[in-house]
């Protein structure tokens, strides 16, 4: 049977700053990012299965990206748990915002690597995380592959 990649996009706003980088981006900011999700697998080929011809019914492969991506990361702030963004952090917290604290710098190319590991550790066995892309801007994207890793 074919293997077939299948690909669900979402969309989501979310802030960040880069300690210690010697650009605009030291700033706080926000992105409204753009993130595809492709998997693989083949189509189920029982007929007597609901998801019959389906790699992954796009509903739940919805579900699991909307529950460890989207809705945690949207209209949310996100700083490295390790840099000096820890006070400004927290002072936001105290006023009810929501802000996320990761051990990484939080820039499209490590946050593609943490929603990659994330994502592969819901799919189901015979589905594969085949990519993501993970569109900052109109025309900057980062691009996570399987076969690269």
């Amino acid at each position: 049977m074919s293997k077939i990649r299948i690909t669900k996009q979402f969309n989501f706003e979310t802030g960040h700053a880069l300690y210690g980088y010697d650009g605009k981006c030291k700033n706080v900011h926000g992105h409204s990012y753009k993130l595809s999700v492709t998997v693989i697998g083949t189509p189920i080929t029982d007929s007597s299965n609901v998801k019959f011809g389906m790699v992954i019914d796009f509903s739940d492969l919805k579900k699991i990206v909307r529950e460890e991506i989207v809705d945690i990361f949207d209209h949310a702030t996100v700083f490295n748990q390790n840099t000096p963004h820890i006070e400004l952090a927290k002072e936001l917290q105290s006023r009810d915002h929501h802000v996320i604290l990761v051990d990484y710098q939080p820039t499209s190319e490590n946050m593609v690597i943490d929603f990659a590991a994330k994502i592969k550790s819901r799919l189901p066995q015979n589905i594969a995380l085949h990519s993501l892309r993970l569109q900052e801007t109109e025309t900057s994207f980062a691009e996570w592959f399987q076969s690269d890793n």
